[in-house]
This record gives structure tokens, C-alpha cells and sequence, in this order.
């Protein structure tokens, strides 16, 4: 498969939308083909809506962001795409036909993936050009904050197409389950499909309303299953013994007539039901605003979950430490000896930085010289082994000068000059720029302490990132001190 450079999206809607949001997110043109003009409109105000999420999602240093072009031209998007995922109505014919022609204007190294949420791959390829290239590769809304995406292969499918496919999504920051076995509604929705059949029982039966069903839900297993899945849960329910008690003691009671397998009639009643629980829910909130809260919570879950290394955390650190080690600056790029500060990060100030004040809020500045700060460590040969054997330096002084400011969406660098250097400390001066006029925005006085992590106490950093730091610190020493160097608080500005 070629590197994904463009990612050709055959039909938009909202999974088509979700993916444009993820790909173009992480440095990925996107090119979208739909019959209608229309949906040009729409998909940019998707991908538009979703960005304040992912924008909180990570703070890890992204690539330049994709452009987004789209065309009514199944051919020109072919013609250009390095990877196709394809979006259009679950109609077998209708996939099937889509699907062949695509395959026959496009590269052969092109991989080409359906979102189909139950439809088989053998099916679906059955017709193209080159079908050994075809997969499902099965998302969840929203595309751009869940990492689930279940890849399944056709009879005709490649073992090399999903081990490609799977490299290509953990790039993007998904997380790809390979489904072994074709089974109609793969792995997820079957599991989704049996709660829903229940749920529309109860209601139909009424028994509970929408929103009791949907709070049983929220307040209980909801919470579990964020980080454990329901396997994982009912082995800790069996206490010590694990799953073997658990089954032991809760077998029996699949005997009994709790659930009811095959789904109630779609009655008008029924349909009239689930309208108004669902309506009475949503307490006059529109889809925009919904989906803008459920992904202000899915950001939130996920970081959290991230702290515990479990779960969708784990991808998203797994992701996280992709963007730092491709953002790092090798130290053969770097003139460590040039008598100029560093200029190891370059970002954007984006939204939620921003506060009442309508420019970038005080910690901010605090964050950017920290990630500042992290990129001379990385080219110091601070890294995570370094780290994991116990050494690391902690700000022990920090006295940030804030001099201009600086609003949403303002390209931004910082600039890192070495002032002092002994065994065991380290003093800085950052300065923050506004990038396109250079104009300076503000300073940071930083005192630094290695530390030996395991004892908890004071150490001497390492010989060879010592050299390193004492490479720059000597190049720097030719450098004015700044006149703000070592000011009280409230002296002069600059």
C-alpha cells in the first residue's frame, strides 16, 4: 500500500463527515466525491463542528492540517486518493456497483474500504478490480472521537491489505480490532443490536420509558464499560475465582425469561413511543448542540482513561507519543553549536486556549514554554527511556512576563536560550512570538533541578545529556543575557 497522503472518501454524510474531520485533523488531505453539490456545504460545516473537539483532544504537537476538497467526480477522486473509504447507503446493489467502478479508476496499490456497519466483504468485492485490496473497516459516531474501527476481510482479501489498513487508522489514532470470522453486523453492532431489541421490548411492553432506559445505562454499566468490557466486568464480579465463580453462581439465571431475543413489531405506537421519550430527552436541544455535549464528554472520558494507560486512554497515548516522536527535532538537524536561541516549537493558538478576555488565558503561556521545555529535553536525550530509568529534570522556578496579546488561531514559536548549566541544575529564558510579524508576546525565566525520580531527591544528570545541554549552553553564553533575566515582580516591561 502507498503512504496516505489523501484520503478519497466515496459519499459523505455523517460517517463520511467523521472521517474527513479525523483524517484532516492529523495532516491528511481529504478529497470527498457525492452525486450531490450540495453536500460540499454540509461536510465542511461537519468538519467545522467537530473541530473544537479534537482540538482538546491531544496537546501533543500535530502535523500542518489537511485541505479538504470535494468533487461530484467519482473518477477525479479515484484518480487522486491514496487510500478510499467508501460511505454510501446500505444497499448491497448499490455498494456493490459503486464499488467496482471505483476500482477500476484508481491505483492498484489503492486500498479501498467500505463502512458498512453490517454488510459481508465477500459480498461487496465481488466485482471490483484487484478485490485481494478490499476491506470493511466498520467506525462508530463520531469517526473523529472514537477510536473503534473493526476491519474485516472478503474470501478474496489480502492478509498483507489488513495489516496495511490497520497501520494506516492506528496513524490516525484508531484503534483497529481485526474481525476473524465474517458475520453480518461484524462484532459491535451485534452486541448494540441485542441491547436495542431489548429496549424496544420494554418500551413496547411499557415497561420503561426512553430516558429510564437510557439512565440505566448512563449511571451504571455505562461507566464500566468505558474502561472494561462487559467480559472483563463479570470476571470481577466472581471476586477472586473470577469468571469460573461467576458463572458458576450467575449461570442459572440464563434460564430464566428475562429477555426476549427477537424484536417487538415497529408498531406506530411503538414508533410514537420512542419519537416522544426521545424528543421529552433532548428537552428542545438541537442535534448540533447534543452532539457538541456528547463530544465535550468524550474528550473528557478519554483523558481521563489516559491517565490509566486502559482502554481508549491507551490509544490515545499510544497516538500521542506517535506525534511527539514525528514533531521531535533530531539533534543532527539542530546546530547545536550556533550562537542564536533555539526555535524548537512552532504552533497555533487554538479555541479553547482562549478565554473571556478573547485571547490566549494566562496558563497557556505556561503550557507552551513547558512544551518548549520538553522539546530541548527530547533533543537533550531526555526521553522516555532516560525517564523510565529514573532521571528527569522538575521546573523548581518559574517567572513568566506576559507582554502582548495573542488571540485564537495566531500562529505562534517559542525560543529557548540556555543561561546556566552545573550537574544538577538548569536555567532557561523562553520567548514567546507571534509568528508572523515576530513580535514578542512573552517571556519565561525557567530554574530547573535533575532528579533522581526513584530516590526522590536531587541527582546529577547524566554525562551525555549534560555534553549536549553544555554544547548549547556555551554557543548561548555569546548571546546577551536578557535584561529581564532575574527581574522581581512588577519590574520594568519590555
Amino acid at each position: 500500500m502507498r503512504k496516505v497522503k489523501t484520503l478519497g472518501l466515496l459519499g459523505t454524510g455523517v460517517i463520511g463527515g467523521g472521517w474527513a474531520a479525523r483524517a484532516l485533523h492529523f495532516g491528511i488531505d481529504v478529497i470527498a466525491a457525492d452525486v450531490k453539490p450540495e453536500m460540499e456545504e454540509w461536510l465542511r460545516g461537519a468538519v467545522a463542528n467537530a473541530e473544537p473537539a479534537l482540538a482538546r483532544l491531544t496537546f501533543a504537537p500535530l502535523p500542518p492540517k489537511g485541505k479538504l476538497s470535494f468533487t461530484t467526480d467519482l473518477r477525479e477522486m479515484a484518480a487522486r486518493a491514496d487510500f478510499i473509504q467508501e460511505n454510501i447507503p446500505e444497499q448491497l446493489p448499490l455498494k456493490q456497483k459503486m464499488l467496482a467502478e471505483v476500482s477500476r479508476h484508481t491505483g492498484a496499490d489503492v486500498l479501498i474500504a467500505s463502512s458498512t456497519s453490517g454488510l459481508m466483504p465477500t459480498d461487496l468485492q465481488r466485482d471490483m478490480v484487484g478485490p485481494e485490496r478490499f476491506l470493511v473497516a466498520h467506525p462508530f459516531n463520531p469517526v473523529y472521537l472514537l477510536p473503534l474501527v473493526e476491519l474485516v476481510g472478503g474470501k478474496q482479501t489480502s492478509a498483507s491489505t489488513i495489516a496495511a489498513a490497520a497501520e494506516y487508522f492506528r496513524y490516525i489514532g484508531m484503534h483497529p480490532l481485526h474481525v476473524r470470522h465474517e458475520v453480518p453486523g461484524h462484532l459491535t453492532d451485534r452486541l448494540q443490536e441485542a441491547l436495542w431489541r431489548e429496549i424496544l421490548h420494554m418500551v413496547n411492553d411499557g415497561v420503561a420509558t426512553t430516558g429510564e432506559l437510557d439512565e440505566s445505562i448512563v449511571y451504571g454499566p455505562g461507566l464500566r464499560w468505558a474502561a472494561m468490557g462487559t467480559n472483563m466486568i463479570y470476571h470481577l464480579a466472581g471476586g477472586e475465582s473470577g469468571m469460573r465463580h461467576m458463572l458458576a453462581q450467575f449461570g442459572p439465571c440464563l434460564k430464566w425469561p428475562w429477555t426476549k431475543l427477537e424484536a417487538p413489531e415497529l408498531s406506530e405506537t411503538l414508533i410514537d413511543r420512542m419519537v416522544e421519550g426521545t424528543q421529552q430527552q433532548a428537552a428542545g436541544r438541537s442535534i448540533r448542540e447534543l452532539e457538541r455535549l456528547r463530544d465535550d464528554y468524550l474528550v473528557a472520558i478519554q483523558q481521563v482513561l489516559r491517565q490509566f494507560d486502559i482502554g481508549a486512554g491507551s490509544t490515545l497515548r499510544a497516538l500521542e507519543e506517535r506525534l511527539y516522536q514525528d514533531a521531535a527535532v533530531a539533534p543532527e538537524a539542530v546546530d547545536l553549536d550556533a550562537a542564536r536561541p533555539l526555535r524548537l516549537l512552532d504552533t497555533v493558538v487554538r479555541p479553547e486556549w482562549v478565554d473571556y478576555n478573547a485571547h490566549m488565558t494566562d496558563y497557556r503561556y505556561m503550557m507552551l514554554m513547558g512544551d518548549a521545555m520538553d522539546a530541548l529535553y527530547r533533543l537533550a536525550g531526555l526521553d522516555e527511556a532516560y525517564r523510565k530509568a529514573g532521571g528527569m529534570y522538575y521546573d523548581v522556578e518559574t517567572h513568566v512576563r506576559f507582554l502582548r496579546e495573542v488571540k485564537s488561531g495566531e500562529p505562534v514559536y517559542v525560543t529557548t536560550q540556555v543561561l546556566a548549566l552545573d550537574e544538577k541544575r538548569l536555567h532557561v529564558f523562553h520567548r514567546l512570538h507571534r509568528r508572523h510579524d515576530d513580535q514578542l508576546i512573552a517571556t519565561g525565566e525557567q530554574m530547573h533541578l535533575h532528579v533522581d525520580t526513584a530516590a526522590a531527591k536531587a541527582a546529577p544528570v547524566a554525562p551525555g545529556v549534560r555534553a549536549r545541554l553544555e554544547r548549547i549552553r556555551k554557543a548561548h553564553s555569546a548571546l546577551p543575557v536578557p535584561a529581564e533575566s532575574g527581574a522581581r515582580v512588577g519590574g520594568a516591561r519590555g
